[in-house]
């Protein structure tokens, strides 16, 4: 149980904190293209109010919100993996 503990998960830190962003990224995207097929959510929201119903204003602040939020969850698991790595 050390060796897991104090060997094994403190080097895999780094590579876990990683894997979850791109993990939550990618449920974003795939969440947001749900929408566009049928499933709901902001996707939906940007085709049915956007696109549909000529609101560029609407789309395109939907589009910079989705952005926004992915390069901020990009951001902060960046640096808080850099900041696990007691390597560099």
């Amino acid at each position: 149980m050390q060796l897991v503990v104090k060997f094994l998960y403190v080097e895999a830190r780094s590579g876990l904190v990683l894997g979850l962003t791109t993990a939550t990224i990618s449920f974003i995207s795939y969440s947001t293209v749900m929408g566009i097929v049928g499933g709901g959510g902001v996707g939906d929201f940007a085709i049915r109010y956007g696109y549909q119903r000529f609101e560029t204003e609407i789309m395109v602040f939907t589009i910079i919100i989705m952005i926004i939020l992915v390069q901020m969850i990009q951001f902060t698991g960046s640096r808080l993996s850099h900041w696990l790595d007691r390597r560099s």
